[in-house]
C-alpha cells in the first residue's frame, strides 16, 4: 500500500510526473500495469486545480513580491511558448504537447496552457487525460520494452 501511495503522491509532482513515477513504481514492487494505473491517476489529479484556479492565483502571487512576480512571469512564458502548437493543432496539440514525455511537457504544462488561453475545461480535461495515457504507454515501452505491454 505504501508503494501505491508514494507512487501517486510522485505522479502528481510537476516535472517528476508520471515518466519518473511509473519507473518508481515498478522499482519498488508494484505490477507494471498496476504502476501505470495508478501513475495515470496520480498525475491527472493537480489538472482540475491548475485549470480552474491556477489564474487566480498567479494574479494573487504575482504583486506579493519579485519572486513571485518572476515565478509567474516564467509560467506565463513556458505557456505562451506552446501557443503555436494549440493554435495550429487546436485540442489535439494539447494532447500532443501532454503526450511526448520529455521535459517541458506532460500534464502540468499542459493544465497550464489550457488556463492561460481558455480552453474550456470540458474540452481541456479529456484532451490532457488522453495525452497522460499516450505518455504512459510510451514510457512504460521505452522503460520496459514492448513485451511489458504483451
Amino acid at each position: 500500500m505504501k508503494e501505491i501511495i508514494l507512487t501517486l503522491l510522485m505522479a502528481m509532482v510537476p516535472v517528476i510526473e508520471l515518466r519518473g513515477a511509473l519507473p518508481f513504481g515498478v522499482a519498488q514492487g508494484l505490477n507494471i500495469w498496476l504502476a501505470l494505473v495508478i501513475s495515470i491517476i496520480g498525475n491527472l489529479i493537480p489538472v482540475p486545480f491548475i485549470v480552474f484556479f491556477i489564474e487566480k492565483i498567479f494574479n494573487w502571487l504575482e504583486p506579493k513580491s519579485k519572486l513571485f512576480s518572476k515565478f509567474v512571469n516564467f509560467c506565463r512564458g513556458r505557456a505562451s511558448a506552446k501557443k503555436d502548437v494549440i493554435d495550429k493543432y487546436k485540442i489535439w496539440g494539447l494532447v500532443v504537447l501532454v503526450a511526448i514525455p520529455l521535459p517541458g511537457t506532460g500534464a502540468w504544462t499542459g493544465a497550464l496552457v489550457a488556463a492561460l488561453f481558455d480552453i474550456p475545461p470540458k474540452k481541456a480535461f479529456p484532451a490532457i487525460a488522453l495525452g497522460v495515457v499516450i505518455a504512459g504507454i510510451i514510457v512504460m515501452t521505452i522503460t520496459y520494452g514492448v513485451t511489458a505491454i504483451f
